[in-house]
């Protein structure tokens, strides 16, 4: 007879299985931003709820091939991002550092619930009024660090806007924006964009894959058969939910690879290649309504697939860092469900 063998329970691919640090994602790679064009390259939304979207199928192989199928999905709520700020990074031993900032005289409200103080030194002031040589500091101290070949990267300094939404949150969350292009031109970019809101229609389209990161749903603490899908015991042991061996007698230490209970969930996760079935502002609102959300106001994208967290849950965006082939197929969605 053939040995029988079991693999491992669970994956250590994800250790450690601890909560997250904080629930706002980040991004800390991208695309290749050799391009000449400026864009920015990651953007932010909250989670809605799942729903299903008919669609006429493309794939000539398929057996549902020019039929109408359906398909889970998730729609997420994007409104749009205000730039407070601008960034420059140096290279640094050790990564980048911050080199200088500059700030958008007039900020939102609501951002003095995350940002306490601002440098005022680099502050520029609003569209309306002329800026001076002596306002115009935090942008000569850029443009020389760009000259001196210091500053090697410069990013967008952003808030969302949850009083947009109907999530019932008044805190924005600050983040930053990549650009792609040259440095000199994402300086130029940057600061035209300064005391402006940005849309998600700017960085995705319909039909193009992007990367998806969000903080899951926390579950607490669970056991064992739970958390790592360990085989219970027969109903004459003495413990039905355990580890079976726990290792062997040396080392005298329990190793880090035992399945262990512990925390399950709440932990920050990234899933490659989402289409975007579907950007519009027009109404989508099922009957019932959105069960723990409430109702769409902005813009929203519709993602093919499942998305980490639950509903409210805030959730990053970027241009898919695994590229597919070109010849991608283009669905047309035809019946959204949540439309009636």
């Amino acid at each position: 007879m053939t040995k029988k063998h079991k693999p491992r329970s669970g994956s250590l691919a994800f250790y450690p299985r601890k909560r997250a640090k904080r629930e706002t994602p980040v991004f800390k790679s991208f695309l290749e931003k050799s391009t000449k064009e400026v864009k920015p390259l990651n953007f932010y939304g909250y989670k809605v709820g799942m729903t299903h979207v008919i669609f006429t199928d493309p794939h000539k192989g398929s057996p549902t091939y020019n039929m109408n199928v359906a398909k889970a999905a998730t729609v997420l709520e994007t409104p749009p991002i205000f730039v407070f700020g601008v960034r420059a990074y140096q290279k640094n031993f050790d990564g980048l550092k911050a080199a200088a900032d500059i700030f958008y005289e007039n900020l939102p409200k609501e951002l003095s619930r995350r940002v306490i103080t601002l440098r005022k030194k680099n502050k520029v002031v609003g569209e309306k009024e002329a800026i001076s040589d002596g306002e115009r500091n935090g942008i000569k101290i850029i443009e020389k660090l760009l000259k001196e070949g210091v500053a090697c990267e410069i990013r967008l300094l952003a808030c969302l806007q949850p009083r947009l939404t109907s999530i019932g949150k008044k805190k924005p969350e600050v983040v930053e924006i990549s650009l792609s292009g040259p440095v000199d031109e994402q300086l130029n970019y940057a600061i035209s964009k300064l005391g402006k809101e940005i849309s998600v229609r700017e960085i995705f389209s319909e039909n193009e894959f992007v990367d998806i990161k969000a903080v899951t749903k926390g579950k607490g603490f669970s056991g064992v058969v739970k958390r790592f899908g360990v085989k219970t015991h027969r109903p004459k042991s003495k413990k039905r939910k355990t580890v079976g061996s726990l290792g062997p007698i040396t080392p005298g230490t329990v190793q880090w690879t035992v399945a262990r209970a512990g925390q399950l969930g709440y932990q920050t996760r990234t899933e490659y290649n989402k289409r975007i079935l579907k950007i519009s502002d027009d109404k989508l609102m099922p009957k019932r309504g959105w069960k723990n959300y409430g109702e769409i106001k902005n813009e929203y994208v519709v993602i093919e697939g499942s998305v980490p967290g639950p509903s409210k849950r805030c959730v990053a965006m970027r241009q898919a860092l695994r590229q597919l082939a070109e010849n991608r197929f283009v669905y047309g969605v035809n019946y959204i469900a949540a439309k009636q």
